[in-house]
């Protein structure tokens, strides 16, 4: 069994979709979103506490409608409601954040989370799941939604390979713990 990386206290939240995704090409039916199984992998690294991020209204079933739904929200600005928010975030010194890349950021349900907060100085570490976009923009979005807390490199999976991404997960963790402490 692999060390805990210490990181002082720790949140990671996320927003995950299950169900249909694009995957590799093609259309699959996913029993957890790929964002989740990330999640759960860096809690296993860090022991760190975990929250889902749900929206209130839940996002079309089918994927195109999804990402159409998603597309408009991007557009107009949109701050979905959230079913819920971790209380005593001011507990935390660092905030694994983690989602699919949508249209190029996060989808619009992490902008209504991060709004929520202030997060000034906390270690915010990004993490999402694409099929081919990487991060996107969405690292300057966290810094300019995130006013004074720090901004740490993200890490990008490709969600097709999540399943398998525990040691790039935990490289990747060590490095962000390396950074911490310099």
């Amino acid at each position: 069994m692999k060390q805990e990386v210490k990181m002082h206290k720790i949140l990671i939240v996320y927003y995950s979709r299950k169900g249909e995704n694009y995957c590799n090409g093609v259309i699959r039916n996913l029993a957890k979103g790929n964002t989740a199984i990330v999640a759960e992998m860096i809690k296993e690294v860090t022991g760190g506490d975990i929250f889902e991020i749900e929206t209130l209204q839940p996002y079309p079933a089918n994927y195109q409608q999804c990402t159409e739904a998603a597309k408009r929200e991007l557009s107009e600005g949109t701050r979905p409601l959230l079913k819920s928010y971790p209380g005593g975030i001011q507990d935390y010194e660092t905030i694994f954040v983690g989602y699919p890349n949508w249209w190029g950021t996060m989808p619009m349900a992490l902008f209504s989370f991060m709004e929520n907060y202030d997060l000034k100085g906390k270690a915010i570490i990004p993490f999402c799941t694409n099929e081919g976009s990487g991060m996107g923009h969405s690292e300057s979005d966290l810094r300019r939604l995130a006013k004074g807390a720090e901004v740490m490199p993200g890490l990008a999976i490709h969600g097709a390979e999540a399943v398998s991404a525990k040691p790039q997960v935990e490289a990747w963790i060590q490095r962000m713990k390396q950074f911490k402490e310099a």
